[in-house]
Formats: structure tokens, sequence, C-alpha cells
């Protein structure tokens, strides 16, 4: 875990559940519904939708719309599910884009924070490729500082991989960690942070930027 996420996920969580109470958006809502699992919720949500979209189309008709919002167990009314469908459906042809849904769903973050997560996620992603796997952190990420490692529970790729899994979604982990995947999770780490400054000291110290 990286330090600090955990405190800052669980803070998140907390203010999440609270906010879910006041708002009326059906956006917001379910924003906060996936954060309120924590920073790799709304990356959860977008994996449930992948495994619905069984012809590789990347787009969701309403019914897989639904289908991918009950597995993944979201409390939602069939109106509000509607109505989340009709702002993200914007030709009107009766399907959306899932990326566009996932980008539009992430809380919003100012480019300054943008800036600092793909700095993190260039310095791990050795090889450039746009993937940050097991061989990348090899390079960049000291397994030995790892308790488990140290009272010899856990391999050195064991730890690398944990520390991949703090990414990845939780129901899919395929030890792969994209761009997209990682602004996901930072997503949701930077809904608990309120100023730009705090974030980017966080991510500083926590990457050695």
């Amino acid at each position: 875990q990286m330090p600090g996420t955990a405190r800052h996920d669980r803070e998140m969580a907390i203010q999440a559940k609270r906010n879910l109470s006041k708002t009326t958006d059906p956006v917001e809502r379910l924003r906060l519904q996936c954060l309120a699992r924590g920073s790799a919720g709304i990356k959860g949500l977008g994996r449930a939708f992948r495994i619905m979209d069984d012809d590789n189309s990347r787009t969701l008709d309403f019914k897989e719309f639904v289908k991918g919002l009950n597995d993944y167990a979201m409390m939602i009314e069939k109106e509000e599910a509607e109505e989340i469908f009709r702002i993200f459906d914007k030709d009107g042809n009766g399907t959306i884009d899932f990326d566009e849904f996932l980008v539009t769903l992430r809380p919003p973050m100012s480019k300054a924070r943008k800036e600092i997560i793909m700095q993190a996620f260039k310095k791990l992603d050795k090889s450039g490729d746009g993937v940050v796997t097991i061989e990348d952190l090899r390079g960049v990420y000291n397994a030995k500082h790892h308790p488990k490692y140290q009272n010899g529970d856990w391999t050195e790729d064991q730890v690398f991989k944990a520390f991949l899994d703090n990414f990845d979604s939780p129901y899919d982990k395929d030890g792969k960690v994209t761009t997209e995947e990682f602004m996901n999770y930072y997503a949701g780490v930077s809904a608990s942070i309120d100023t730009d400054v705090y974030f980017i000291v966080m991510m500083k110290n926590a990457w050695k930027l």
C-alpha cells in the first residue's frame, strides 16, 4: 500500500457516504456510491461493464448498463438509471460509450493533479508502453523493505503483485495497470484531498518524484 492512501481511502469513503444523503444529482449519486467503496470503486464498476460488453463494442445498451450496475450491487432505481443513461447517451442512439462514462464519473481533477499522477505513472512504466507490469516494477520498487518479504511470507514477485493489485480492479486482477486504471485509482484518492498543494506533496513523497 502506498503511504497515506489507506487512511485517505477510509476518509473518502466516509465522506462519500455522508454526501450521498445530500445530493439529488443522479450522476453524482452514482459517483458517490462508487467512492463509498474506496478509491478502486469507479474502476471496479468499469470492470463490471467490461464483463457485460460481450461483443467488445466498448458500448452498452440500457439493458447491459442496468445489468452491470446490478452485478456491481449499485443501489439504484430504474428511473434513476434511465436518467443517467439519457445523460450519457448524448446522440440518443440507445447506447453509451463506457470509457466516456467512466471519465465523466471520475471525480474531476485539476490539471496539476493529473500531471503529477502521470509523472508517477511514467516513473513506474519503465518500458514506456503505457502499461505497468511486474517487470516494470523490478527497477523502481524495492520489495525488500516490505514486512511480508522480510518475515519470509512473500517472495519478491508476491510483493510486486500485491502492489499492482492496489491499482487493479478487485474483480479482475490481471497484474497489469493501465494509465486509465492508475488515473481512476488516484481520482478516488484525490477526492478525499482538498487542496492541490497537499495532493502534490503526498504524491511526491509517495513516489519520490
